[in-house]
């Protein structure tokens, strides 16, 4: 396995002008990175496509120059759309984000799927009713991706689509040979799940990897701030360095090494502390992680 960093744990740093997408190319390269995926390219508020197109290239050309593969590209997308010009409408969406992973030079695009689930009326719809629509629309997305060269992947991310059940029954919706699964191991701790177990189910399909940390909070111990995050039910998540926390890390990497996964590893830092400090503290014990797997 290869070690990578998501440019969502430079945020921080981001968020105060102390780094740009941009320039977090370099830092990730001087802190032993191998390679660096993107969350949605933001070249200025309220992009169009041709703008992130441009920005895509002036990103690919600080990593040629650099010497770090950019590893993916990742976006967020509601693909429960049962009207059909909606759907039409998301599926030119992401398509055209798979021309800026294109421009990227990246080789995979992540994109989610839906949220808490509501028809237009209002009404909760469970997952197995939007299932049906979501796989269809992923579909379309990963057919046209793979004209370009590009393997598309849906993550456990967002309640509805997060559980390791819910999302092997996405991927087996799904049915394509261009499109598989990005397995965060952190992530199921959002909705109460077992990470072992999750990790073993999905690690056959995975296509891309994220490694995170979380200090679990059961319910009522300490109250959710908005530098918290609350499960589905109703604990409550810290973010924090990889090593640092509750989530069996070094035994999802095993897990995913056993299964034959031998690709990228993203860091994905959401800590409140210094993010630069909390991405090295993770990086080292992730390198012992995979060294030992």
């Amino acid at each position: 396995m290869k070690l990578s960093v998501s440019s969502y744990s430079f945020q921080q740093y981001i968020n105060s002008g102390k780094l740009t997408q941009v320039s977090c190319i370099e830092k990730a390269k001087e802190m032993g990175f191998e390679g660096i995926e993107f969350i949605d390219l933001s070249p200025k508020a309220e992009a169009t496509l041709d703008d992130q197109l441009a920005y895509a290239e002036e990103i690919r050309a600080e990593a040629n120059r650099v010497g770090i593969e950019i590893v993916a590209y990742t976006v967020g997308a509601n693909l429960y759309r049962p009207d059909g010009k909606e759907a039409d409408a998301e599926v030119e969406r992401l398509c055209g984000q798979v021309r800026v992973a294109a421009a990227l030079g990246a080789k995979l695009m992540r994109h989610d799927v839906c949220y808490w689930g509501k028809s237009p009326d209002g009404r909760v719809m469970s997952f197995d009713q939007m299932l049906p629509v979501m796989a269809k629309n992923a579909r379309r997305v990963t057919e046209y991706a793979q004209t370009l060269g590009i393997r598309t992947c849906s993550e456990n991310h967002g309640y509805t689509a997060q559980d390791s059940d819910r999302v092997e029954r996405l991927y087996n919706a799904v049915n394509h040979p261009n499109y598989g699964l990005l397995v965060d191991i952190g992530n199921f701790a959002c909705v109460d799940e077992d990470s072992v177990t999750a990790v073993s189910r999905l690690a056959p399909y995975a296509i891309h990897a994220h490694a995170k940390d979380f200090i679990k909070r059961p319910f009522g111990l300490s109250p959710a701030n908005s530098h918290c995050l609350t499960t589905r039910g109703m604990n409550t998540l810290v973010g924090c360095a990889i090593g640092e926390g509750d989530i069996p890390v070094e035994q999802c990497v095993a897990i995913l090494r056993r299964a034959g996964y031998d690709g990228f590893l993203s860091v994905e830092y959401e800590g409140t502390g210094d993010c630069i400090e909390g991405i090295a503290k993770g990086l080292e014990n992730l390198k012992t992680y995979v060294s030992r797997a």
